[in-house]
């Protein structure tokens, strides 16, 4: 239903995972019943998770970590790990930035050139893994100079990834990619966006894309909305590159993958998107505070460094668990950041769906209160939903508990529930 913004302008409401609320149906299951496993390309994994493409997030031993687990992590090849040999090094010089000087000193970090010679070595360091897929993703601008290297030494799945990634990029100076003819020539499955429209969502599938990552702006680390001015909420724009799926398949009879990318905090935030419409989800942030992770305690997104437009920020996590205890559990914490997966299927269970494409057809009711409702001493005490935003940076003294020097106490901090 369209809005009248004014005379001139409507606009249609959209909705965000904290907007929503998934309606138990007349059946519940047991957890054990549920199958909460999906597949991309000929590639089948248990978990329906994608551990983002950031170098506080992954690094080739983390990827091992999250393959090992069920899910699959995807290594940035236009970051950290291939334009430095040492990329442990350059990884701590990001960590003790100051946060004043953090954004120009990462632009000065990242203007070192890639080295192709790395984005092989660091492929096959997936690939030594046994039973661990190795994806990595490249940007529109650099893929078809980057892709062969990466596929001869062993690339199982690539993904193109933007800010905002269409099938229609127009120039006048520069020849663009040809999106549908490029993949058709990959040979490998190729996972393809953001994107946060119908239209878009339908054009990227047309291109032969295996799957779709949904999601301009919502990442803990990144600022586009602000900057730009771009975004839709991510429970509508499941919803919409959901419906553009099913139009899909009614033309083709192929079934695209949808991704949801980004703005998942909890282990609610994960049942809602996949409730929406999503097959998986691409998470960043709650990956960013394991203590194996790269950042050592800090997370940025890709566009943080842009030389000219930063469109991120980096932020600091709260290194509180294992990617295991993350993403599988046991969770030792009662705010729904712990256990990501397993919440995940025990809302299916009690919601009684047995698959993710079953779920995808959940009730899903417009819930303004849902996060507050009967929630005030938790609010007032700031545990379990009511700890949401409400940690504070350590102090001065203790610097950030990995050899980096303390930040000041108006640091922003995430918690598992930002």
């Amino acid at each position: 239903m369209e809005i009248e913004i004014g005379r001139g302008k409507k606009a249609r409401r959209a909705y965000g995972f904290d907007d929503v609320a998934i309606v138990p149906s007349r059946r519940t299951r047991d957890p054990d019943d549920v199958d909460i496993s999906w597949k991309l390309g000929d590639y089948r994994f248990e978990l329906p998770l994608l551990a983002s493409a950031m170098d506080g997030v992954v690094s080739p031993a983390t990827a091992k970590i999250v393959g090992k687990l069920g899910g699959l992590a995807v290594l940035n090849l236009e970051g950290i790990w291939t334009r430095f040999e040492d990329a442990d090094e350059q990884l701590e010089r990001i960590a003790q930035l100051p946060k004043d000087a953090a954004t120009r000193e990462m632009q000065a970090i990242y203007q070192e050139p890639i080295k192709p010679e790395l984005i092989s070595q660091r492929v096959e360091e997936l690939k030594a893994e046994p039973g661990v897929v190795a994806a990595a993703s490249l940007t529109p601008q650099r893929v078809a100079r980057y892709y062969e290297l990466a596929l001869e030494a062993g690339l199982d799945i690539l993904v193109i990834q933007g800010t905002v990634v269409s099938a229609e990029h127009v120039s006048q100076t520069t020849t663009p990619l040809n999106l549908k003819e490029f993949i058709r020539e990959v040979g490998v499955p190729v996972v393809v966006g953001g994107c946060a429209s119908y239209h878009t969502g339908l054009h990227l599938m047309r291109t032969g894309a295996a799957g779709v990552l949904v999601g301009v702006g919502p990442g803990a680390a990144c600022t586009t909305r602000g900057v730009l001015g771009l975004g839709v909420p991510q429970a509508t724009a499941i919803a919409d590159v959901a419906g553009a799926r099913s139009t899909h398949m009614l033309e083709t009879g192929e079934y695209v993958q949808v991704i949801a990318d980004g703005g998942m905090r909890t282990g609610g935030d994960v049942s809602k998107a996949i409730a929406c419409g999503a097959d998986a989800v691409m998470i960043g942030s709650p990956l960013a505070r394991a203590y194996e992770a790269p950042g050592r305690g800090f997370h940025w997104g890709m566009a943080t460094f842009h030389p000219s437009l930063p469109r991120g920020a980096r932020v600091q996590t709260v290194q509180n668990g294992t990617l295991e205890e993350i993403l599988i559990g046991p969770a030792h914490e009662n705010d729904g950041s712990f256990n990501l997966m397993g919440a995940l299927r025990t809302s299916m269970a009690t919601c009684g769906y047995k698959d993710l494409a079953e779920f995808n057809r959940a009730e899903l009711m417009i819930a303004p209160s849902l996060q507050t409702e009967g929630k005030s001493l938790q609010t007032s005490q700031g545990v379990g939903m009511g700890s949401r935003g409400a940690a504070a940076a350590p102090p001065k003294s203790e610097g950030n508990g990995n050899g980096a020097p303390a930040v000041e106490d108006k640091t922003p901090v995430l918690t598992g529930a930002e």
